[in-house]
């Protein structure tokens, strides 16, 4: 009995292996699936179409498949198996969708094989594919209009460009039928018309005595061409002539850049419609938030505003504009915007480590941090903080050592101590509460610190914190720290260093300025703006008028008694922006005025004005950079110490095209090239090709050039930066006294040098000058002798002008030339390499030659270019042997010791003597054949002494 119970257990058990086996794989489905359904249909056109696999097939119940389930939360579409042998399902709604409820649904999506029986044992699921339907709109609604009826009033006489706007809206979901693409006046022979958008204006006159209120039908139409299912009433009311207000003046006022101050109402009165005012006050305000950062500002790099503004060195910028040595801001978002204005935007995702060789190591008990910022309020009541600025631990522990951050529309500055510094419980947090910090505008916040007192400056007006807050200092530590922007680096007590309270909104020109605090003078400087309200002849304003400007000079309130007076006062409100290259566009102007009468209960009101100041695009410049592009000096300049100046003949000036207005209008001429004057902001001097090596090259410039200037200059192996606001005539001063040196010339042959500069930023840049130094060298074989460079001893310089300008008319490098000179040293040379060789006259010409080589001597600090002709021959050591050389050398010191003092004395006025009969009288005394020359390379020529004829 036991062997039967075995056997028994043993074929059970291997008929439940069996079946595990008949299900051996997955239902298999694709990763995703995209769908389009139309509204109020419930069929779903899937790409891919719904198919599942499975490898069971043709096995029965393994291999077929059984559902498809969808998961997801409560979609309305549903999945059924159309053939479960191949597999093929369909996707539906249960039922209809709504596009205006919803336009998209995404899901998820499985299918289940049918296991290894008819109950579904055992059966396997595919993987989960998402899907994601599209619901197609449907044009079912007819615009509808915001308002049941429309209601306006226009004054006889006049045409309006818009009397109202009408505006209707459709429930449709898709841009194609929610959108209204026309209106229309349904109202015939009506004095209206109305555009697409709405706005309704007037096509004639209105006359008031002839029909003081009119009442139009009006309609519109979808994208999809459905007409709204009713009109709506519009009723325009005709006043008379008489309406108090202002009169007499223009929507629009042009700006010319560079004219001053503009007046802006020239012409413009208060009308009353006789009704007597006891005071009128009237309110002009200038609106530039949308112009750079809240107003036309200097738009100069940070390093180049503070020198400008006479701001303490030494300065750090923490968000300077991306390049490869400011690399750290390159992942950052920036909008450059209009006018090359760099800001950076965060939105809570970015932040950015600042290297560890910039941040200040030491900032003292006085420092400065200087930042414009724009931000909003904060999402949630509760908002997390946002980090500007944070030096926290960079490892193993999360210390804050100092922070600029913002929470709740608060502003916060942490500054921690560490307890070789202080060893008390001093304060550590100051807060302020602003209407600045989350107004959505630009302003300029500067904090000083003193320890222990914080003082805050948000555009120049001080304020002192609300709340501060002790804490101990923090215990020292080996522990690096990491500054970062945008928020802060957490590198302990986490799992993984991350960075955490991410900042919102925009920042440009975040500063450190260890050791010094800022001016208020300076601080006004760094923010002042360029634009702004203006009183033109205020000596003549009258005295009973009152007015107030705010700091910003974008606001001006005025008020009076007398309604003459006040006339006038606003006549004389006027625009001024005080930049060269303003940045052009749009500025509105908003006008409020309230009034008073002689105690009466009612008063006329006075209607707002919103006109634009036009500021219009100026005349770009055009910067020309202009001189030597090419430079020939011998390698042995390069070593001396005053090294070689690359632009000694440079000129920078910058033009501008003006209008011809001298023109008669019926003629067209092109405008009139005019040179102006403006500053530069910065000179990038860069080496072309293989930078610099720094233990031979350099490129430098003496500090002592810089003094009185507000220049300053960095250098590296890829060239040199002269950079600060300042006229082109003292950057044209300062880089011609730019030189290279090179200790080790060795075989270097040329370099090249590229200089561009640069006016607001980069707005304007200007050509690219190239210069060429080409390195001449002394050969260093035995037989060829360059004695450009070397002491000639068989070799007079001539010069003999009449032959210079027919041979060497013109020169590319702006040197001294070896003109026809050259010519006549070669003559005389190959005289004398004749009378040598016939042994005719020897002594006489040895005592000949001292004379010419005590001349020459003097000559040497004449500036050759060999790049037109170079002599390396001396004929006179081919053809003497050894002794006979050695005789004539003797000879020649003996006579050169007795004639050297007479003939430096004679020199000049012998070079003076010298005419073209001379030079010709030599050329007849002896036939000379001259060189041919070889040139070697385009650095340098020599000369072939096989082609020398004796």
């Amino acid at each position: 009995m036991l062997r039967i119970a075995g056997v028994l257990a043993v074929v059970a058990l291997g008929l439940s292996a069996a079946h595990t086996k008949v299900n051996k794989h997955k239902p298999w489905i694709e990763t995703s699936y995209h769908g389009v359904i139309t509204e109020n249909t419930d069929v779903v056109m899937l790409d891919p179409p719904l198919v599942a696999l499975d490898k069971d097939a043709p096995i029965p119940y393994a291999g077929e498949i059984c559902a498809f389930n969808i998961h997801g939360l409560e979609a309305p579409f549903e999945a059924v198996v159309l053939n479960g042998t191949s597999g093929e399902g369909q996707l539906r709604a249960r039922g209809l969708v709504d596009c205006e409820l919803q336009k998209e649904y995404t899901f998820i999506i499985q299918a289940h094989d049918c296991g290894s029986g008819p109950g579904g044992t055992e059966g396997k699921k595919s993987h989960k594919a998402v899907v994601h339907i599209q619901v197609n709109d449907v044009n079912e609604f007819a615009p509808v209009f915001r308002e049941t009826q429309y209601r306006a009033a226009v004054t006889e006489g006049k045409i309006y460009d818009s009397i109202l706007q009408v505006e209707a809206t459709d429930q449709d979901c898709s841009p194609q039928y929610s959108q209204i693409c026309n209106y229309q006046i349904t109202t015939t022979n009506t004095p209206f018309a109305i555009d697409r958008n709405g706005n309704i204006r007037n096509t004639e006159k209105l006359i008031y005595d002839r029909q003081q209120q009119y009442e139009i039908q009006v309609t519109a139409w979808d994208c999809g061409q459905k007409r709204a299912s009713h009109s709506v009433p519009v009723r325009i009311d005709v006043k008379p002539v008489c309406k108090p207000g202002w009169q007499g003046w223009n929507k629009r006022v042009d700006y010319e850049p560079g004219t001053g101050s503009k007046q802006l109402f020239p012409k413009m009165h208060l009308e009353t419609c006789g009704g007597p005012l006891s005071s009128v006050r009237t309110t002009v305000e200038l609106q530039t938030s949308h112009i750079g950062k809240g107003c036309d500002r200097e738009t100069y790099s940070e390093k180049s505003l503070q020198k400008l503004c006479g701001a303490s060195s030494g300065s750090t910028d923490l968000l300077p504009a991306p390049s490869t040595a400011t690399n750290w801001t390159a992942s950052l978002v920036t909008d450059s915007g209009r006018d090359s204005d760099l800001i950076f935007r965060f939105d809570g995702r970015q932040a950015a480590k600042i290297p560890d060789w910039v941040v200040p190591q030491n900032l003292t008990d006085q420092f400065t941090v200087a930042t414009w910022m724009k931000h909003g309020p904060s999402i949630g009541l509760r908002a997390e903080k946002e980090t500007l600025l944070c030096n926290s631990d960079k490892t193993e522990m999360n210390r804050h050592h100092y922070s600029l951050y913002v929470h709740n529309c608060r502003l916060v500055f942490l500054l921690r101590r560490d307890f070789t510094q202080v060893d008390t419980f001093r304060p550590a947090e100051f807060h302020w509460k602003l209407d600045q910090i989350c107004d959505k505008e630009w302003h300029y916040y500067v904090i000083n610190v003193e320890f222990p007192v914080v003082t805050l400056y948000v555009d120049g007006v001080t304020y002192d914190p609300y709340l501060v807050t002790d804490d101990w200092p923090i215990h020292p530590s080996q522990i690096d720290v990491q500054l970062t922007v945008g928020a802060c680096w957490q590198g302990g007590e986490v799992t993984k260093p991350r960075f955490t309270q991410y900042f919102r909104g925009s920042l440009s020109g975040l500063t450190i300025r260890p050791g010094k605090i800022e001016s208020q003078k300076v601080i006004s400087c760094l923010q002042a703006c360029k634009e702004g309200l203006d009183i033109n002849s205020l000596e003549s304003l009258d005295k009973n008028i009152k007015f107030h400007f705010n700091p910003a000079q974008s606001i001006l309130v005025m008020e009076g008694e007398d309604m003459e007076n006040m006339n006038t006062a606003v006549r004389k409100v006027s625009y001024i922006n005080s930049r060269q290259f303003p940045t052009p566009g749009i500025r509105r102007l908003h006008i409020s005025t309230d009034v008073q009468c002689f105690g009466e209960d009612t008063c006329i009101t006075i209607p707002d004005i919103d006109a634009v100041v036009m500021v219009l695009q100026p005349s770009e410049p055009r910067i020309t950079i202009s001189g030597v592009e090419r430079l020939n000096r011998p390698a042995s300049d390069m070593r001396v110490p005053g090294g070689v100046a690359l632009f000694q003949d440079l000129h920078i000036i910058s033009t501008v095209t003006r209008a011809d207005t001298t023109t008669h209008h019926t003629a067209r001429r092109p405008g009139v090239l005019e040179e102006i004057i403006h500053n530069l902001d910065y000179c990038d001097v860069l080496v072309l090709g293989e930078e610099l090596r720094p233990d031979q090259e350099s490129l430098q410039i003496q500090r002592s050039v810089l003094l009185g200037k507000h220049l300053d200059a960095t250098n590296s192996t890829s060239g040199m930066s002269i950079y600060g606001v300042d006229s082109m005539s003292n950057y044209e001063q300062v880089i011609r006294q730019v030189r290279y040196y090179n200790l080790q010339p060795g075989v270097l042959t040329e370099r090249r040098f590229r200089l561009t500069c640069s006016e607001l930023n980069g707005r304007y840049t200007s050509n690219e000058f190239n210069l060429e130094v080409s390195v001449l060298h002394s050969s260093e074989s035995g037989e060829h002798v360059n004695h450009m460079v070397a002491p000639p001893q068989y070799m007079q310089v001539v010069h003999h002008p009449s032959m210079i300008n027919d041979l060497y008319p013109s020169h590319s490098s702006g040197e001294s030339v070896p003109s026809a000179a050259t010519v006549v040293i070669v003559m005389c040379i190959a005289a004398l390499v004749v009378v040598v060789v016939l042994g005719i006259y020897r002594i006489h010409l040895t005592h000949q030659q001292e004379v010419k080589l005590a001349e020459t001597a003097k000559e040497e600090d004449v500036t050759w270019d060999d790049s037109a002709l170079t002599i390396t021959v001396n004929p006179m050591e081919n053809v003497q042997g050894p002794q006979a050389a050695e005789e004539e050398a003797s000879e020649e010191d003996e006579d050169e010791e007795e004639d050297e003092e007479e003939e430096e004395d004679d020199e000049e006025e012998e070079d003076d003597d010298i005419t073209s009969a001379e030079s010709d009288d030599s050329e007849e005394e002896v036939d000379v054949q001259l060189p041919r020359m070889q040139r070697q390379n385009k650095k340098g020529q020599s000369w072939d002494k096989a082609t020398i004829s004796y």
